[in-house]
């Protein structure tokens, strides 16, 4: 068996079997490097001079963290969770329960969208926004698998089809710029208007996927146990409309700088490119504000950078990984072996790159840090059959995204994890990576073969 191959199965066995996701995918790393013939020490040292290009994202993910958590300082996200609980009322009727639950839904979505671009912190303001929303989400009786799979829907979508903030570096700097770089000695250009129009098929996959999932899959109410010993709906409905009369208390000056740091922040990061100065140029602006005590800033600056350490520690193990899986050198194997099944089947070239565009980009762990990869090799391959420029960024826009989508290790799957498990009700695996993977990745690989069928 190709070595990326067994390794990725069994990071997700392992991970369905609930080991720890950074030992899995150590554990992977390890099998993959020495089926791939690295041996023990090449493997120990592919995966070591990997872990420092995880560093600077996990180090990223970490200052956001910080700057989310100040922000929460300035109490937005519990503002927001008092106008949901206003809205819901006490003994609120079915139809207004619904009316809220899918105007929470929506909130998260718009959340996740503006994450992206409006306000760059990317995955980062889910364990500040989420949280407080929890209370609300029990006594619906919502389940946070369709919760998971909207914000995954936020993250992701938007970056694949907005070419603005997180989407201008996916699309333009990455997507477009490698393909025109590699498709220049085979006579293929691609141009900035190309991007979207060839991503939109695919991200409408994406969205009838959350359809099914809110809709079909996760509509039946599901219970979970309220923070306070709270079980019945009675004892909720009481304790919500106890806060929902607590009004917090924010001045407007406080909600002024707030939106003063957001806005810096995204000029920070705009023009420096670095979600590591946009983030701390934030939070000097909410510290230099007085949103918390200067003799806080170092409690809260540490106490942000923990909250995203997990997801930092296994975007540093997935790094090591992705640095393994580059090394064994069998990715031109695997898709040697792809184009030997193909023959001169046009149909089947798209389905089979897109399967082992999943495969691949759930080794990397980044969508992003595979469009290099899939480029090298899908550019060759999409002139060899025939594909038109716009099948041809569908075909590699869409292969990348696959992973980010339904990977373990992916940011755009621990974010969600980490502000609906705040709690302990909500698992990694089974109830976002397992929802993520079946209504994202089918819908996917789908969509996109449509598109590189019909455009």
């Amino acid at each position: 068996m190709n070595a990326i191959v067994l390794a990725i199965v069994i990071m997700f066995v392992l991970s369905l079997l609930r080991f720890s996701v950074v030992l899995a995918i150590v554990i992977a790393a390890i099998v993959g490097g020495l089926a791939g013939g690295l041996g023990l020490a090449g493997t120990v040292q592919a995966f070591n001079q990997g872990l420092g290009d995880g560093a600077q994202v996990a180090l990223a993910y970490a200052v956001l963290g910080a700057f989310a958590l100040a922000l929460s300082r300035s109490g937005l996200p519990d503002l927001l969770a008092h106008k949901l609980l206003g809205l819901l009322g006490h003994e609120a009727s079915i139809h207004r329960q619904k009316f809220i639950k899918y105007l929470l839904l929506g909130i998260l979505w718009m959340a996740a969208v503006f994450s992206q671009n409006l306000i760059p912190v990317h995955i980062a303001f889910i364990p500040v926004l989420v949280p407080p929303l929890l209370k609300v989400t029990n006594y619906l009786q919502l389940d946070r698998r369709a919760a998971a799979c909207v914000l995954t829907l936020g993250l992701v979508g938007t970056y694949m089809l907005l070419p603005v903030g997180f989407g201008a570096i996916f699309l333009n700097e990455l997507l477009m710029g490698n393909i025109n770089k590699v498709g220049a000695a085979y006579g293929l250009q691609v141009d900035r208007w190309m991007m979207p129009a060839a991503m939109a098929i695919p991200v409408a996959g994406m969205v009838v996927g959350t359809l099914v999932a809110v809709f079909v899959s996760y509509r039946k109410p599901r219970q979970y146990q309220s923070a306070g010993g709270a079980h019945n709906l009675g004892q909720m409905a009481q304790a919500l409309e106890q806060e929902a009369h607590a009004m917090p208390a924010i001045k407007p000056r406080t909600l002024v700088m707030a939106s003063l740091a957001i806005i810096l922040t995204l000029i920070a990061q705009l023009y420096s490119g670095s979600m590591i100065l946009g983030g701390l140029v934030g939070f000097a602006v909410l510290s230099a504000a007085g949103i918390f005590k200067w003799q806080e800033a170092d409690d809260v600056f540490v106490a942000g950078m923990r909250m995203m350490a997990l997801v930092g520690f296994i975007m540093i193990a997935a790094a090591g990984f992705a640095s393994v899986m580059t090394a064994t050198g069998q990715v031109d194997s695997l898709v040697s072996s792809v184009v030997h099944l193909i023959g001169d089947s046009k149909s089947l070239a798209a389905l089979l790159m897109l399967l082992v565009g999943l495969f691949v980009t759930l080794g990397i762990g980044s969508s992003f840090s595979s469009v290099p990869v899939l480029v090298m090799i899908y550019v060759p391959l999409c002139v060899q059959f025939g594909f038109s420029p716009l099948a041809t960024i569908a075909l590699i826009g869409t292969a990348a995204a696959l992973g980010d989508a339904g990977s373990p290790a992916s940011d755009s799957t621990l974010g969600p994890t980490a502000g609906l498990g705040a709690d302990g009700q909500h698992d990694h695996i089974w109830d976002t990576v397992v929802p993520t993977f079946i209504h994202f990745n089918i819908p996917l690989v789908i969509f996109g073969w449509l598109a590189a069928m019909y455009l």
